[in-house]
């Protein structure tokens, strides 16, 4: 039976989407009863569409085949991407296999948030998304596929291709991971020696020893930051493979992986018996096992931004308290870095997902009769893959943890509530990872001192003026001011504050990494300070107080809700590394709690 918390969010969010669920599922029904167009091309249209098919360009003619569309965000700079230069051969030979054709319906652009932290080119990150899901409506605007895969795992891609995808919800879709890097430098060792560099303890030639050794290889960065949140999502949300998230590149076992996806995929379209269109995986109750899955692993806190956005895209309505309320009653069972030690692979090794979704299964925590990319019921989640004398298979998990340290049972978990908390009051609306910070860091009452800039913090810090407890407050960061920019690179700083024993927490109307933690930060902070929240009315010297238990996020000095707005020269942030393109996205931009998206913003 499913927890009475649970339900009734799910009624709520039900209740809420109607006006904008139905229309949506009114138009995905007739798209797919005019089916793929490509029949009634013109004879030119459809030799245009089949020129480059070699061999299989005569099965597409006939009209007898399935056809597969692959979406691609493949790049061989981002290291979780590289792996994906393999998959659409290995997709097209499967899937002749089986009967059908297989075409690249189009690339998506896929940029590194490790690159581009504390650089300008940052400031294009989330605007990022929402190009992905642009480009993924224009790969599948020919409207020549039965079905569609897709191959994207970082921060902004999966996030954008799901919106992408609902756009052609009468598709099936299935989401093709390429799986984490294997282990190297582990994380708590590389965070130490940034904060020595940060301290000048070390010099740049030890922190790129470090910082090599810890980003080595092909695959997602080991650390439970939003790459790999997005990865558990899809498992929790039915659109990827049981088990397929955290399996390592080019392994046989991955391989096999990729290509029964695809087939899967063909398999769900309206040609056979199976007809599973991506609109009725992803109703309400798969988004609130989306939301529980966040709670319950410690997840990136971009997805509360990311979640709302993709919600949005199916017609459904989701905001923070929803998020809040589903926080309050699942408990925290796993511990990865930054929330733990252990990385994703010491995590898939203790029963990972697998384990996880069936813990929380057990104490009726999530929706069990979803539907998914692997039929009906998400207890087949609960399974493992494995090849069998080369041979692909599922079999039923250990049921029951590997190593506790790391991931536990919903019955005797880390901590009893979600890893993420909601904090309001008279500053505003924001949010804040509490799965990585101990407990006597969690309520922050100090003196604010107020910036504009990241740089400038890290300016202050050098000087040597961070000597007492402070809250660090970064504003005109949010997006309709320069993108809202992740502020990662400032975590190293007010870590060293913290270790010295100093109260310190952040709060910005910006986003924070999602593999930052230790450091109280309550960020998203809405209204943003361009639209004249009350962010923008602090002075050096105010007082807030930050608590994470109570969830309040309060001015305690009297009188600043009077004072007029501050005001900041923003004309930097609208020039170079591609800023001067993206003009029309900042004014149109929604605000953070509302998925800070420029679609229905």
């Amino acid at each position: 039976m499913v927890h009475s918390v649970i339900a009734d969010v799910t009624q709520r969010i039900i209740d809420r989407s109607a006006p904008l669920r139905g229309p949506h599922l009114e138009r995905m029904e007739q798209a797919k009863s005019k089916g793929p167009a490509r029949g009634h091309l013109s004879c030119s249209g459809q030799a245009h569409a089949y020129a480059g098919a070699g061999e299989d360009q005569q099965a597409m003619a006939t009209g007898t085949a399935g056809n597969l569309g692959i979406v691609t965000a493949y790049n061989d700079m981002l290291s979780a991407h590289q792996p994906f230069e393999r998959y659409p051969e290995l997709i097209r030979q499967a899937i002749r296999v089986a009967g059908g054709t297989a075409q690249v319906a189009g690339g998506v652009p896929a940029m590194c948030d490790g690159v581009t932290q504390g650089e300008a080119g940052m400031e294009l990150s989330l605007f990022s998304r929402d190009v992905i899901a642009l480009a993924t409506g224009v790969a599948l605007s020919h409207n020549t596929y039965d079905a569609a895969v897709f191959l994207g795992v970082c921060d902004k891609i999966v996030p954008g291709l799901v919106i992408g995808a609902q756009a052609f919800g009468h598709l099936p879709a299935v989401f093709l991971p390429a799986g984490p890097m294997t282990s190297g430098l582990p994380n708590d060792e590389k965070a130490k020696v940034r904060q020595k560099f940060a301290a000048g303890e070390v010099g740049r030639e030890e922190l790129m020893k470090a910082e090599m050794a810890a980003y080595h290889g092909p695959g997602t960065c080991t650390f439970y930051g939003t790459a790999n949140t997005n990865q558990m999502l899809m498992e929790f949300m039915g659109l990827h493979l049981p088990g397929s998230s955290f399996v390592n590149p080019n392994t046989p076992l991955r391989d096999a992986l990729t290509e029964e996806g695809a087939r899967r995929a063909l398999s769900l379209s309206a040609l056979g018996n199976h007809y599973t269109p991506v609109c009725q995986i992803l109703d309400e109750r798969a988004f609130v096992n989306g939301i529980v899955g966040l709670m319950a692993t410690g997840g990136s806190t971009n997805l509360l931004i990311h979640l709302i956005a993709m919600a949005r895209a199916g017609g459904i309505v989701l905001d923070w308290h929803d998020f809040s309320e589903i926080s309050a009653v699942v408990p925290l069972v796993a511990r990865v870095y930054p929330n733990g030690l252990a990385d994703v692979n010491h995590f898939h090794a203790a029963g990972g997902l697998g384990f996880t979704i069936g813990t929380l299964l057990d104490d009726g925590l999530l929706h069990p009769d979803t539907l998914t990319v692997a039929g009906q019921g998400l207890h087949r989640y609960t399974q493992e893959p494995k090849l069998i004398d080369g041979e692909l298979a599922w079999q039923d998990g250990a049921g029951h943890s590997l190593n506790e340290k790391i991931v536990r049972p919903a019955s005797d978990p880390f901590q009893p509530t979600g890893g993420l908390s909601r904090l309001t009051g008279n500053l505003g609306t924001g949010v804040m990872k509490v799965s990585a910070v101990a407990p006597e860091h969690q309520v922050v009452e100090a003196p604010v001192r107020v910036f504009h800039d990241q740089d400038d913090v890290k300016a202050a810090f050098k000087a040597g003026e961070f000597t007492d407890d402070v809250i660090v407050v970064v504003r005109f960061q949010g997006p309709k001011a320069n993108g809202m920019p992740e502020l990662h690179s400032l975590t190293p700083i007010l870590s060293i504050l913290q270790g010295r024993g100093q109260k310190v927490a952040l709060v910005t109307d910006g986003r924070m990494s999602g593999a930052s933690g230790k450091v109280p930060a309550a960020i998203h902070v809405c209204p943003e300070a361009l639209d004249g929240g009350a962010i923008a009315r602090l002075c050096d010297g105010d007082v807030l107080r930050v608590d994470a238990v109570k969830g309040e996020l309060e001015i305690l000095t009297p009188g600043v809700l009077d004072r007029a707005s501050a005001t900041t020269d923003l004309s930097a942030n609208q020039h170079g590394v591609g800023r001067d393109l993206f003009g029309a996205f900042r004014n149109a931009v929604g605000s953070a709690d509302a998925g800070a998206s420029i679609f229905g913003a």
